[in-house]
């Protein structure tokens, strides 16, 4: 693939400085974060990353350069004596023809340097360069108060319709992946800092981006333009494969939801784990991850693809899935090859797959799944499921009551749909 210029990197740069300059001018970050735009993995970042240094370097010299220029004359040409306030003022250049003609010359040589690199990084981000589009993967991202749908439109289930999954999305690393961008409400923004900058879902208008993975990996992305109560709770994850691997995932995916037996269970020959009933914990460890997850969320996120029986218990399950028809779940989630048509929540056909919940609020572990189900407004305030499912927003009635009990067969139920 045709790859944008490279400049030096500002970190690089940064850390050859003395420590303590260094950590004056980064306040002790490098910013390198899950989510920072200073350390990218595919050409799209890539080019607005070195379009952003073109324009640092140019404005950088342009500060020096007049700021050098306005303490050269400050020094010189201040009044030092009581006699200087009253002394005639040094010959002036106002009206030079070379001065000006040449400050008017610089001055569009940088934004010269600038527009160049700005209409070919424009040219560039906009879609799939012309080589490479034939070979596009295509994505339909709809952004929901307050969650992403994904639909694959060349992954197609006979007799349902695309692909469909929500808040992960699971693409082939090395091959330009071109999203059409959807709202099914207000304005979102579709934002991976790692892959490809921001671009807004806006009602009633078709827009898209495009980005590719240079490599397998885990993406961290979110809702970057308030949508309502939750917005700093509305993200998502972007999941890179080896082509087999991924070839795998869609296959997996197309399947109907997993059935666990008492003899699939028995086969394992260890004694089945029961949910935790309880999960006391504060905010702000719900919405991070487990050590182990934060330290490396791309293997946790392969390690939740294949079922565990031994963790199972087939009893608890059966009794949760009677519970997700009960409790009226299927009005607004899908469990494919089992229960509910509903549109209005995400597909859960394999909600145990995922490495989040509550649109990437949550680590996917059955006691945060717990803690979920048991209050959502907690975690993700005005959210359709607790206003409107659990409670009457009109009312503040409480309309679906559940228990530990209860609760617990849910998890282990939607746990073990993989």
């Amino acid at each position: 693939m045709r790859r944008p210029f490279v400049l030096p990197r500002f970190l690089r740069l940064v850390r050859a400085l003395p420590a303590p300059l260094g950590l004056t001018l980064l306040g002790g970050c490098w910013l390198d974060g899950p989510q920072s735009t200073f350390d990218v993995s595919g050409p799209v970042a890539r080019a607005q990353l070195n379009l952003f240094y073109t324009t640092l370097w140019v404005t950088a010299f342009i500060f020096v350069t007049v700021g050098s220029v306005l303490a050269y004359a400050t020094l010189r040409f201040r009044a030092r004596t009581a006699a200087d306030e009253h002394a005639e003022p040094p010959p002036q250049s106002h009206g030079n023809f070379f001065v000006e003609v040449g400050l008017v010359s610089a001055s569009v040589l940088c934004l010269v340097i600038i527009a160049v690199p700005t209409l070919k990084a424009i040219w560039f981000t906009y879609d799939v360069p012309a080589p490479e589009a034939k070979d596009a993967y295509e994505i339909t991202a709809t952004g929901q108060q307050w969650w992403f749908k994904f639909e694959y439109p060349n992954e197609q289930i006979p007799g349902v319709g695309p692909l469909v999954t929500a808040n992960e999305l699971v693409v082939p690393a090395g091959r330009p992946i071109h999203v059409n961008l959807r709202t099914l409400d207000v304005v979102h923004s579709f934002w991976v800092p790692k892959l490809a900058g921001k671009v807004d879902m806006i009602p009633n208008r078709a827009n898209h981006l495009w980005f590719e993975a240079d490599h397998p990996g885990y993406y961290y992305g979110q809702c970057a333009e308030f949508c309502g109560d939750s917005h700093a709770m509305m993200r998502f994850r972007v999941v890179a494969l080896a082509p087999a691997a991924f070839a795998a995932w869609v296959a997996n995916q197309k399947e109907p939801a997993r059935v666990v037996t008492p003899a699939e269970v028995a086969a394992a020959q260890r004694q089945p784990k029961v949910v935790l009933a309880s999960w006391h914990g504060v905010p702000g460890d719900a919405l991070a991850g487990s050590p182990a997850f934060d330290a490396n969320p791309f293997a946790a996120w392969q390690e939740k693809q294949t079922p565990d029986p031994a963790d199972e218990n087939a009893a608890l399950i059966a009794q949760g899935r009677h519970l997700f028809q009960q409790k009226t779940c299927i009005a607004c989630h899908t469990v494919r090859g089992q229960e509910g048509v509903g549109i209005t929540g995400p597909d859960l056909t394999h909600v145990g797959a995922r490495s989040t919940i509550a649109a990437g609020v949550l680590e996917n572990t059955p006691e945060r799944m717990h803690a979920w189900l048991s209050n959502p407004n907690h975690f993700k305030p005005g959210n359709k499921m607790y206003n409107g499912g659990f409670i009457d927003p009109s009312t503040g009635q409480r309309l679906i009551n559940l228990n530990d009990t209860e609760i617990d067969a849910l998890v282990a139920y939607l746990q073990s749909l993989k």
